[in-house]
């Protein structure tokens, strides 16, 4: 017999009349929305106004170069951010210079004096900055003129000092992410000559973890850092496994980038080795590691369908590296195997080859394929959702009998059937026997279940025989 609980209606009226109550918890009958919330770890400049590791949600860069200084890494990366996704749910922690960090700093020397007119070119970072040469320029007064187009641009990530015909440039941020800032300079006029000294001797990155404390009880689904130092990413990594194991069950992924050789990007990757952190590597990129992690953290978050592959999409406003630095199919089948994502040039833009993750091994040591793509968690963490929300809704109050097991199996069945209707699983019918209801036998009050879930794959190879016919 069926029996009608009420929330709101006491038992034991007596005062005759009508009463009638309004029940919300079988409303919902489908799937819930996947917006992904995305947290950028950015370090500030000390001219910004937002306080440090105070989380703020921000709708530009402009808006970002004001909070957190002009020429920041958190002003560049949410540039970044907002170019691949411009309604990206966005939010943003300032990491202070450490105290102990050191201020990587770069030359260009000129030489000569111009015979002829044309330009003078310095690219920092990716962006370029120029100057007109008329004939009798000198290398001085060049350097001068530079400095100025640099000072001028106040989203620049140095500063400038000129000497003579020196240009020392000195990152606005202290630490070892200053080494990451490209530069190059060329020049079209004849009897000018340029030399450069690389971005160097920067020290030192921000401790995460407190940062990460500040937001720990917030759920993200995308978790970016600019740092791929050992301490910044063991840190990352702890708290994404801390946050989205079952009992906080805030799933989320870390992203990180990296521009150096295959070699260097495959051991960063298997030091990572999780299932929910994932590397974009676009090998001699001109931008830094971080401004490859935002980019390619907005594309990720573009895709709502947790399940839907990433491959060819393209990540905006990284500078087409030269045929040289692109990789070949050996390098890129080695990165799939190793746990770095290829970013590769296709028809003049830069897109993802396959979203992986970093997750190779078994805690055993033994190669285990089951997380390599990152859809394969973003699904898992969406399914287990999906279930949750429909559990919280339907059986908020209920109480726990024999006849009530039932109908729990059959929601959370009804839930499986629409994540297939929905391409998130498949094959629900076959694996309908794995789906178990069992009360637990040491906790009157505990349901224990076990939900089978295969998910849907990607698309990634065809293979096909042509088999010619004379």
């Amino acid at each position: 017999m069926e029996h009608i609980q009420f929330d709101t209606i006491p038992g034991g009226i007596r005062v005759p009349g009508q009463y009638l109550e309004f029940n919300t918890r079988t409303a919902v009958q489908g799937l819930p929305q996947n917006p992904q919330k995305v947290l950028l770890l950015a370090p500030m400049l000390a001219s910004g106004t937002q306080p440090p590791l105070t989380p703020v949600q921000l709708f530009s860069d402009v808006q970002a170069g004001d909070l957190f200084g002009r020429g920041s890494w958190a002003q560049l990366m949410v540039r970044q951010a907002f170019y691949n996704n411009a309604y990206l749910d966005l939010t943003v922690i300032g990491l202070p210079d450490p105290a102990s960090a050191v201020a990587a700093s770069g030359k260009v020397v000129l030489s000569g004096t111009a015979s002829g007119s044309g330009q003078l070119e310095i690219v920092i970072g990716g962006t370029a900055y120029a100057v007109s040469v008329a004939a009798g320029d000198t290398a001085a007064a060049l350097a001068g003129k530079l400095k100025n187009v640099i000072t001028a641009a106040d989203s620049c990530p140095v500063t400038a000092a000129a000497a003579q015909a020196t240009l020392t440039l000195t990152a606005k941020n202290k630490g070892a992410i200053g080494n990451e800032i490209s530069l190059s300079a060329s020049g079209s006029a004849p009897g000018l000559s340029i030399t450069t000294a690389a971005m160097a001797s920067g020290a030192g990155s921000p401790d995460l973890t407190a940062a990460l404390a500040v937001v720990a009880g917030k759920h993200y689904h995308i978790v970016v850092s600019p740092f791929t130092d050992d301490t910044s990413a063991r840190a990352l990594g702890k708290h994404i496994e801390d946050v989205s194991n079952s009992i906080e069950q805030r799933g989320c992924i870390g992203v990180f980038g990296w521009r150096g050789t295959l070699a260097t990007g495959t051991a960063f990757a298997a030091k990572l080795n999780s299932g929910r952190l994932t590397c974009a590597w676009y090998k001699g990129a001109q931008e830094a590691n971080a401004l490859i992690a935002a980019g390619y953290a907005a594309v990720l978050a573009f895709e709502e369908d947790p399940a839907r592959p990433l491959n060819t999409l393209e990540v905006k406003g990284l500078n087409i590296t030269p045929d040289g630095d692109w990789p070949l199919y050996v390098a890129c089948h080695n990165a799939l195997y190793n746990g770095l994502t290829p970013l590769t040039v296709v028809n003049n833009r830069v897109q993802i080859m396959r979203a992986v993750s970093t997750y190779t091994r078994s805690a055993a040591g033994v190669e285990d394929p089951s997380l390599l793509d990152i859809t394969t968690i973003r699904t898992l963490d969406y399914v287990r959702r999906a279930i949750k929300e429909r559990i919280a809704l339907r059986f908020a109050r209920n109480k726990l009998f024999d006849r009530m097991v039932p109908k729990v199996k059959s929601e959370v069945l009804d839930v499986l059937t629409k994540l297939e209707d929905a391409e998130i699983i498949e094959n629900v019918a076959e694996h309908k026997h794995k789906l178990l209801m069992v009360r637990a036998v040491n906790d009157t009050g505990r349901l224990n279940a076990a939900i089978p879930a295969d998910v849907v794959n990607g698309l990634h190879v065809f293979a096909g025989r042509i088999d010619l016919i004379l």
